[in-house]
C-alpha cells in the first residue's frame, strides 16, 4: 500500500520507517527543509536505538522516501497519516491542535481519490471529528474517511514497540477504512498481535487513559518512596512485593525523580482538561500532576540537604538529564527543575549527558558540559544521578569519591546501594525511598515542620 507519514518527528518518523519495513510504499512529509535534507543524507535527527540502520535498509530497498512537497506524496495515497505535534498549549494545559488541523486542510486540498486520513498524534477526543468537518469543508468533492490511530511508543525501545506491540488500536466510522487500516496492519495481524478496531472516541481515549494511568503508577510509587524514607522501609523491596501481584505488575513501580517525557506531561494535561470541559473532573489525574510537580521540588531539597542546607559556591555533578535513558529528549525532564534550582542557590553545575547535550545546552544555560563523568567529578561537593544511562550503572566509585572535595552522592535512581557507596569513600548517600548515610535533616523533615 502507498503511505504518506505528514510530519517527522518521533512518531512519524518512527512509525513511517517501520510501515516500510513492513513491505509500504512510505513517503514522509515535513516542513522543515534542512531536516528533509538531514534524512535524504541518511542522518536521523533523533537518537532512538536502531532507527538509522532500519530507515538505511528501507531507503536502499526503495520503499521510504521524504519529501516537503506534500500534494505529489498525497496523490494515490492509500492512507494518509497525521503524525505532527499537538504540545500543551501556554495558558490553560489543553492540546494544540493548530498543527493537526493545519495539516487535515493541506490533506484536503491534495487528495485525488480515496484515502483514510489517520491521525496518529496524540489527540482530545472529538478531534477526528473535527479533522473529518476541515477536510470536508476545504473539499467538498473529497472521498475519505477518517481514522483514529495512536500510538503507544516507549522512547529507547520504539522499534520494538511498533514490531512488537502490546496491542494496536484502531477507530474507524466504515468498513472500507476498517478494511484498509487492516490491511496496512496485516503483518502484525498475521503474527496475532492484538488489534483492536473500535469506534472514533474510544480509541481517542484509549490514549489518554493508558498514559494517566502509567503516570499515576509512577506517582504512586514516588510518594510511597517519600513514606518509606520516614518509616525505615526499603522502596525497591515494597516494589517488588506489589509487582508480584498479577493484578497490579511490576511495571512503572520504579521510584525516582518523577515522571517527564513527551507524553506524559502533556496528556496528563490534556486529559484534566477534557474532565473540565465536560463537568467529569479527573481528580485522581489532577491530583497525580500536582504530585509529580512536588516529586522534583522534594528532590531539590534532597540535594539541599546534602550541601549543608545551601547550593551558594558548591560544585555540582549531574550524570544524565534526559527524562530516561536511550533517547535525547528533554521534554519535561526532572533535571530542567532540578538544574536551574541548583544554579539559581549558586551552584556550579557540571553535566555528564552524551546525548542530552544537543537539546540541553539551549534548555540548561549557565552549565559545564562533560563527556567524562570522573573528569567531571573532580573536586565537585556533590554528585547527583538523574539518568540511569548504562555508562552510569558501573561506575568505579572509590575513583569518584577519591577525586570529590566532599564525597557526597545523590542517587536517584537508586542505581547503588548506601552499604557499596560508603565501602567507597563517599561521606554521604541519599537515594529515593530507601534508607541513605549521613544526612543530619531529611527534606522531609524540613518540609513538614
Amino acid at each position: 500500500m502507498k503511505i504518506t507519514m505528514i510530519g517527522t518527528g518521533y512518531v512519524g518518523l518512527v512509525s513511517g520507517v517501520c510501515f516500510s519495513d513492513f513491505g509500504h510504499d512510505v513517503v514522509c512529509v515535513d516542513k522543515d527543509p534542512k531536516k528533509i535534507e538531514k534524512l535524504n543524507r541518511g542522518e536521523v535527527p533523533i537518537y532512538e536505538p536502531g532507527l538509522d540502520a532500519l530507515m538505511a535498509k528501507n531507503v536502499a530497498a526503495g520503499r521510504l522516501s521524504f519529501t516537503t512537497d506534500l500534494p505529489p506524496a498525497v496523490d494515490g495515497a492509500d492512507a494518509v497519516f497525521i503524525a505532527v505535534g499537538t504540545p500543551t498549549r501556554r495558558g490553560d494545559g489543553h492540546a494544540d491542535l493548530s498543527y493537526v488541523m493545519a495539516a487535515a486542510e493541506e490533506v484536503a486540498h491534495a487528495l485525488t481519490g480515496y484515502a483514510v486520513v489517520v491521525t496518529k498524534s496524540t489527540v482530545p477526543v472529538g478531534t477526528n471529528r473535527k479533522v473529518s468537518e476541515v477536510i470536508r469543508a476545504a473539499n467538498p468533492a473529497a472521498e475519505f474517511d477518517v481514522a483514529s490511530n495512536p500510538e503507544f511508543l516507549r522512547e529507547g525501545a520504539a522499534i520494538d514497540d511498533f514490531m512488537k506491540p502490546d496491542r494496536v488500536v484502531v477507530g474507524v466510522q466504515s468498513e472500507r477504512a476498517a478494511a484498509v487500516m487492516a490491511e496496512i496492519y496485516r503483518p502484525l495481524y498475521l503474527r496475532d498481535f492484538p488489534i483492536i478496531t473500535t469506534d472514533l472516541e474510544s480509541a481517542e481515549m484509549i490514549k489518554y487513559a493508558a498514559n494517566a494511568f502509567l503516570a499515576t503508577k509512577i506517582t504512586f510509587i514516588n510518594e510511597i518512596a517519600a513514606l518509606c524514607e520516614r518509616v525505615g522501609a526499603d522502596v525497591k523491596e515494597v516494589s517488588k512485593g506489589m509487582g508480584l501481584d498479577g493484578r497490579i505488575g511490576n511495571k512503572f513501580l520504579h521510584a525516582g525523580p518523577g515522571y517527564g517525557g513527551s507524553c506524559f506531561p502533556k496528556d496528563t494535561q490534556a486529559l484534566a482538561r477534557i474532565g473540565q470541559e465536560h463537568a467529569a473532573p479527573q481528580n485522581i489525574v489532577e491530583t497525580v500532576i500536582r504530585v509529580n510537580d512536588a516529586v522534583k521540588q522534594r528532590m531539590v531539597e534532597k540535594l539541599r540537604d546534602l550541601c549543608d542546607g545551601s547550593f551558594n559556591g558548591k560544585t555540582i555533578t549531574v550524570l544524565g538529564v534526559t527524562f530516561k535513558p536511550n533517547t535525547d529528549d528533554m521534554r519535561d525532564a526532572p533535571s530542567l527543575t532540578i538544574v536551574p534550582a541548583l544554579i539559581g542557590g549558586g551552584a556550579k553545575v557540571r553535566v555528564v549527558d552524551t546525548k542530552g547535550r544537543h537539546e540541553g545546552e539551549a534548555l540548561l544555560p549557565g552549565v559545564t558540559w562533560s563527556d567524562d563523568p570522573y573528569k567531571a567529578a573532580e573536586s565537585a561537593d556533590l554528585l547527583v544521578i538523574l539518568t540511569e544511562w548504562n555508562e552510569f550503572r558501573a561506575l568505579d566509585l572509590k575513583k569518584l569519591a577519591s577525586g570529590m572535595t566532599r564525597a557526597r552522592l545523590a542517587d536517584f535512581r537508586n542505581i547503588y546501594s548506601t552499604e557499596s557507596a560508603l565501602a567507597a569513600g563517599f561521606e554521604a548517600y541519599d537515594c529515593v525511598g530507601r534508607k541513605g548515610h549521613h544526612i543530619e535533616e531529611t527534606a522531609a523533615t524540613r518540609l513538614a515542620s
